[in-house]
């Protein structure tokens, strides 16, 4: 039996993405939290992390949502759509609070440089990227322009809009599972740079919630092979 199809596989599902959604609250609630208690200080500037991944990865989930969207016209299977609204609908709120931050911070939402050039700077313990933590030389993780990870191409997006049923599912999840990989990337990424109590809060979120979202939508599409 098709675990996807059967009840057990489709109550499994819900309670996972109800899990995720719970974490999607607690992450809304925290940043709310935040904005009314955190004490007054100095904004981050047009030029820090936390700028920086409050532009891009507003970029990052906004093709989330147009993926989860395209996908919900593209098949009928009901464990597929649920997944998809829920990612749509968490990481367009999750936009939202990041477009918030900018406009908190008195800073344009145009970014003043490349994309990702945020993530190719110091990490806080000085190391020159997150993949040396010796305070050495390694070159940048993410070089500044280059796409973001795990972002889909154009012809991706165009592949996907010209499937249907089984084959639109396949294909959407394992560009999910690659987009949502490059998601935690990020976060992490942010982690290494910031202590902004916000920025912590959502990104904390983020990997939390996406990686159970990555182990589900493998599972799923591992049915589906």
């Amino acid at each position: 039996m098709d675990l996807a199809k059967s009840p057990s596989g489709g109550r499994r599902i819900r309670l996972i993405v109800a899990g995720v959604v719970v974490a999607a609250l607690l992450v809304a609630a925290a940043f709310a939290a935040g904005r009314l208690s955190a004490p007054v200080a100095s904004a981050p500037s047009t030029t820090s992390a936390e700028a920086g991944f409050a532009r891009d990865m507003q970029v990052h989930h906004n093709q989330a949502v147009e993926m989860s969207m395209i996908v919900r016209d593209l098949t009928d299977d009901e464990d597929v759509r649920l997944v998809a609204y829920d990612i749509a609908t968490s990481q367009a709120r999750q936009a939202g609070q990041m477009y918030g931050w900018l406009d908190n911070w008195n800073l344009p939402q145009a970014a003043p440089e490349p994309s990702m050039t945020w993530m190719s700077r110091p990490t806080l313990d000085g190391a020159s990227s997150d993949h040396d933590h010796t305070g050495g030389t390694a070159e940048p993780a993410h070089a500044p322009g280059e796409p973001m990870p795990g972002m889909a191409t154009d012809a991706q997006l165009d592949e996907l809009k010209s499937l249907t049923g089984l084959d639109a599912e396949r294909y959407y999840l394992t560009l999910m599972i690659a987009h949502h990989k490059g998601g935690v990337e990020m976060a992490e990424a942010v982690l290494a740079r910031s202590t902004e109590r916000v920025v912590v809060s959502l990104a904390t979120g983020v990997v939390t919630a996406q990686s159970s979202e990555i182990e589900l939508m493998e599972s799923m599409l591992a049915e589906r092979s």
